[in-house]
């Protein structure tokens, strides 16, 4: 099946797709911490280009447990970005045991589920649907290329294009996509919220102290 020709409007269509955990973890490696706190709607937006158009933003992540005061920043981050319009989809945790082979101590380790599996869900589903003319994808996770590979395959005049966060170039995926880029700090630091974000019922929500 090939995408049915069609008469491009002046403006690209774009909708951006983020892989929270690669994006967090890249940040962090790259000493990124003080910019957690990231606009991700102003990020899309600064990232395109003048003749593109912002459809919308889907963000994908899971829910962190077992420790109240992560997950009450989680929150906090979550709130923040539904206010500007991001979507939210989440994976889960999988818990899992890791035995030291030389001294027998064993330790519980969690590893996020899903997250590759619902973008690449969404990606197919909006290409079907004709809801973009270009997918920003926000990840360096190779598990994405078999996806981004039947995208451009089954729809010629359809894109995807990468913006990798720091530290997490990824030549399998660069190879596939149709363009990519690497989100330096300046792009960060242009796009985080203010120190506190008004809901629209009036609810302040504040920057965490820490992360």
């Amino acid at each position: 099946m090939r995408e049915k020709t069609r008469i491009k409007s002046a403006r690209e269509r774009v909708i951006v797709y983020v892989d929270g955990f690669n994006l967090y973890f890249g940040m962090k490696e790259a000493g990124f911490n003080k910019y957690k706190w990231l606009d991700l709607y102003k990020l899309a937006q600064n990232l395109l280009k003048p003749d593109q158009n912002l459809i919308g933003v889907k963000y994908f992540t899971s829910r962190v447990s077992n420790n109240p005061e992560k997950q009450k920043r989680q929150t906090t981050y979550l709130e923040a970005l539904m206010h500007k319009g991001v979507e939210i989809f989440y994976g889960h945790y999988q818990r899992n045991t890791i035995e030291c082979s030389r001294c027998g101590n064993i330790w519980v380790n969690y590893n996020e589920k899903m997250t590759d599996v619902n973008i690449a869900t969404h990606m197919l589903n909006d290409a079907f649907n004709d809801r973009y003319d270009m997918a920003m994808l926000i990840s360096g996770d190779s598990d994405l290329v078999p996806p981004i590979k039947s995208i451009h395959g089954f729809f010629e005049n359809k894109r995807i294009f990468v913006a990798f966060p720091p530290k997490r170039t990824n030549n399998a995926i660069s190879y596939v996509s149709k363009g990519s880029m690497v989100i330096g700090r300046k792009k960060l630091l242009d796009s985080l919220f203010p120190e506190e974000v008004k809901k629209k019922d009036g609810f302040i929500l504040k920057k965490p102290k820490e992360w």
